[in-house]
């Protein structure tokens, strides 16, 4: 029985390549005069996706067209699905197309390959183009692959723990990308990467191959010496150096620091629709170690059946030591008294939270219906025009994190304060919305960061002049790689922020960690000096680190180096300092860190609280109690 035939040429594309691509097609049965071919590049229109060609044959640059058998170019016509918004190209046949003879549909350039059409820029196996014939008003489709393998070898990159121990043995993953992040084999036949450092293993060296599949592990590395160190790759046909993030070395430490997000949204795969692959892509190429879903709520983006989808991939993809996947969504409410925030489930398989349910339609229900060891609510994009939340009903049992920082701004403060990277354009800042504010109201908080979002009110951002930036990541110190280990850390406010890279940092007062609240009654001596102390490791050269106390810079450091250790004593009597509190609570003061990095890029730690109290006050209330 014979069979049609798709052949594409060239069998395969290389990210981002510009050319004139041709898919054959060689139809089992007589394609009569007047059928109907349609052409589907499936392409969702992205800066990364395929691109569409255009139709016109004069303009003869990115072009579509048909080519038979002594036929001339057979113009398309160009087709938009009004309810899905997907393009298609449709070709009219001008003749009969016997068994055996062939149709040409070409997408490029009719007489060069400068302006040709230019192939996506991320990998994919058996790339789709889907060709639908109607004959005699006898639909059927075939379907051409093509494989797109990654370009040239532009960077690469170290995955490695950012906190180890003395003589303990850890796990360094390289991965071999284009310009464009793809895992990549593409380079110089006779391309070596030599991996060295001087405390590694005695001064050993290793010679590296850059092997088929991109990446390459490295088991049982250890350090015999504390300290900070960076892992070097040198490619020796190129002589070009790259850095892994920093490592601190600890003699003994009982914690690790893991990197990961509650708030992003993947360019290649779309959370809704593919969260399988939205997983996988966080955890493996974008090496986190924790990840959130965050869906909004409303059930036009997310009807029951994909929530389900999602919880189902959450708890199929959580694994202890290596991912672990949180249930989230985010849920808009109340301009000021409740704004926008996510929701983030401990536990797997919970109902999704819709704002037009009844039981779900306010946050005071929600907090009675649910207990804070079962979720927690982040405040997202506080200062945000449309998403504001002025933290008057700040609820510390739930509200453990806020998002300092997202793609789309910081909301640490205004941009008349000094806010490097201000909430600007069509959506504005609203300083009732300011971290700043609410941490003098006594709101007592970790930070976080969101990384890029395009969904909810997001979504018009790309079409207006909203200024966008780097996708931020957020850090956890805590015991170990679980959910548990992770939420209870939150709990504490063992977290910061960053703008995306991978900077270290923690700090300290009188020996209390990063989110403690501390107070004069059990040592007393703080009334008279706070003893600081902490350090930042920058992924480059750090421009300024500064001691923040009370929303104003107590001190400054500039180190003219990728580490800085501090230590201060702020020696002001507390009394005089102090920050009254409006709810019966004791006079505070607080401080957190804040570094830039010379390429801009920032680090917010957590802050840590500090409460006048009299030892005799405080035995007092106990008695009554």
């Amino acid at each position: 029985m014979r069979r049609s035939i798709c052949t594409t040429d060239p069998h395969f594309a290389i990210a981002g390549e510009k050319r004139t691509w041709r898919f054959s097609y060689t139809p089992a049965n007589t394609l009569y005069k007047n059928s109907k071919l349609t052409f589907e590049v499936q392409s969702d229109k992205r800066p990364i996706d395929w691109q569409l060609p255009q139709v016109d044959l004069k303009k003869k640059s990115n072009t579509i067209w048909l080519e038979i058998q002594k036929q001339k170019p057979i113009q398309a016509k160009e087709i938009k699905d009004p309810k899905t918004k997907k393009t298609f190209f449709e070709f009219n046949l001008p003749a009969d197309v016997k068994p055996g003879e062939s149709v040409i549909i070409c997408m490029g350039s009719i007489q060069d390959d400068k302006n040709a059409n230019k192939s996506q820029l991320y990998t994919q196996r058996k790339k789709l183009f889907n060709l639908q014939i109607n004959v005699k008003n006898k639909i059927e489709t075939e379907t051409f692959h093509l494989d797109i393998r990654g370009s040239k070898l532009k960077t690469i990159k170290i995955i490695a723990p950012s906190f180890v121990a003395r003589n303990k043995r850890f796990d360094v993953v390289v991965r071999f990308e284009d310009e464009y992040g793809n895992l990549t084999n593409n380079a110089d036949e006779d391309t070596l990467i030599e991996l060295s450092h001087e405390h590694l293993r005695e001064n050993l060296s290793w010679k590296l191959f850059i092997p088929e599949t991109g990446f390459i592990s490295l088991p049982n590395l250890y350090f015999n010496e504390e300290g900070i160190y960076k892992m070097q790759l040198k490619n020796l046909k190129t002589n070009e150096v790259f850095h892994s993030p920093p490592i601190k070395c600890f003699d003994y430490y009982n914690l690790n620091l893991y990197w990961g997000s509650f708030h992003n949204e993947s360019e290649k795969y779309d959370a809704t629709k593919n969260i399988e692959n939205c997983l996988r892509y966080f955890r493996d190429d974008k090496a986190m170690q924790f990840y959130a879903t965050s869906n909004f709520d409303n059930e036009e983006e997310t009807p029951n059946s994909v929530w389900k989808n999602i919880a189902a991939q959450i708890s199929e993809l959580n694994e202890d030591e290596r991912f672990t996947a949180f249930l989230g969504l985010q849920w808009l409410g109340t301009l000021n008294e409740e704004g926008l925030r996510q929701f983030i489930f401990t536990k797997d398989n919970k109902n999704i939270l819709r704002k037009k349910d009844l039981k779900t339609n306010s946050l005071k229900k929600i907090y009675k219906t649910y207990a804070s060891k079962e979720m927690i609510s982040v405040p997202s994009f506080t200062m945000g025009s449309e998403s504001v939340y002025d933290f008057k009903d700040f609820n510390p049992e739930f509200e453990k994190v806020v998002e300092i920082y997202n793609a789309w701004g910081s909301s640490e403060m205004s941009a008349k304060q000094g806010n490097p990277r201000p909430i600007s354009g069509k959506v504005k800042e609203n300083e009732n919305g300011s971290i700043q504010k609410a941490l003098l109201a006594n709101c007592r908080f970790g930070f976080v960061a969101g990384g890029l979002d395009d969904r909810g009110i997001y979504s018009k951002f790309f079409d207006t002049d909203q200024t966008q930036y780097s996708p931020g990541l957020s850090a956890i110190i805590s015991k170990d790689h679980s959910r548990d280990s992770l939420m209870e850390a939150l709990q504490k406010k063992s977290c910061y922020a960053t703008t995306g890279p991978r900077i270290v940092a923690n700090f300290s007062v009188a020996n209390e960690p990063m989110g403690s609240e501390i107070s004069s009654a059990h040592k007393p001596g703080l009334v008279y000096n706070r003893y600081i102390t902490g350090y930042v490791i920058g992924t480059t050269k750090l421009k300024e680190v500064v001691i923040i106390r009370n929303n104003k810079i107590l001190t400054k450091f500039t180190p003219d180096d990728f580490i800085c250790n501090f230590t201060y004593d702020d020696t002001e009597n507390l009394l005089d300092i102090c920050i009254k509190s409006d709810k019966e609570k004791p006079p505070f003061i607080f401080y957190y860190v804040r570094a830039v990095q010379e390429d801009s890029n920032i680090v917010w730690t957590s802050p840590i609280w500090v409460d006048f109290e009299k030892a005799e006050e405080v035995k007092k209330i106990k008695k009554k109690v």
